[in-house]
C-alpha cells in the first residue's frame, strides 16, 4: 500500500478505537505508519481523511447487514442475524452514528450516506419481497432501514432492553392486525 491508504486504514482504525472527535492527525500517522505532512498531501486535511474513512466504513458495514438480510426471507431470521451482528461489530455502529452527527457539517458524508440509501432500501426489501411494484419495494425498504437504525440506537443505549427479532416479529403481526 501507499501512504495514501495507508492512511485511510489507520483512519479507519482510530475512527473504531477512538472515535472521529478524539482521533488527532497524530493518532493517525501512528497507526499508519506515514508522516504527518502526508495527510494535507494526499487529503488536504484531518478531516477530509476521517470523513473518507467514515464513509468507507459505514460503506462496509452496509455490506455487512445486506449480506446477513439476503441470507434469510424469513424476518424473525433475519432480524435475529442482525442484531447479532451488533455485537459483533459494535465499533462499527457508534461509527454509523458518528457519520450520521457529521452529515451535518460534512457535505460529502450527507452526499456518501444519501447515495446508498437506494441501494440499501432495495437490498433490505428484496430480502422480504418477491415481485412487487417499486412503490412496495421502496415503502418496505425504508420501513427496515428505520426500523435498523432505531433498534441500533436502542441496542447502543442499552442490549439488555433492546428489542429483539421476536419482538420486533410480534409487533409487525400485531399492527398488521388492527
Amino acid at each position: 500500500m501507499g501512504h495514501r491508504e495507508d492512511l485511510l486504514a489507520g483512519a479507519k482504525r482510530c475512527l473504531i478505537e477512538k472515535g472521529y472527535a478524539r482521533t488527532t492527525a497524530r493518532d493517525i500517522v501512528a497507526a499508519s505508519g506515514a508522516n504527518l505532512a502526508s495527510i494535507g498531501y494526499h487529503y488536504g486535511s484531518k478531516e477530509a481523511l476521517l470523513n473518507a474513512a467514515l464513509v468507507q466504513v459505514n460503506a462496509e458495514w452496509g455490506a455487512a447487514v445486506g449480506e446477513v438480510v439476503a441470507a434469510s426471507r424469513d424476518f424473525e431470521a433475519a432480524w435475529t442475524r442482525v442484531t447479532e451482528l451488533f455485537a459483533a461489530q459494535r465499533e462499527l455502529l457508534v461509527v454509523t452514528f458518528e457519520a450520521l452527527a457529521q452529515a451535518e457539517h460534512a457535505p460529502e458524508i450527507r452526499a456518501a450516506l444519501a447515495s446508498g440509501l437506494d441501494a440499501a432500501r432495495a437490498c433490505m426489501a428484496k430480502a422480504f419481497l418477491d415481485n412487487t411494484t417499486d412503490d412496495t419495494h421502496r415503502a418496505v425498504g425504508s420501513f427496515c432501514l428505520a426500523l435498523l437504525t432505531g433498534v441500533m440506537a436502542q441496542w447502543l443505549i442499552d442490549p439488555a432492553t433492546a428489542p429483539t427479532a421476536k419482538d420486533l416479529t410480534l409487533a409487525i403481526r400485531t399492527i398488521a392486525t388492527r
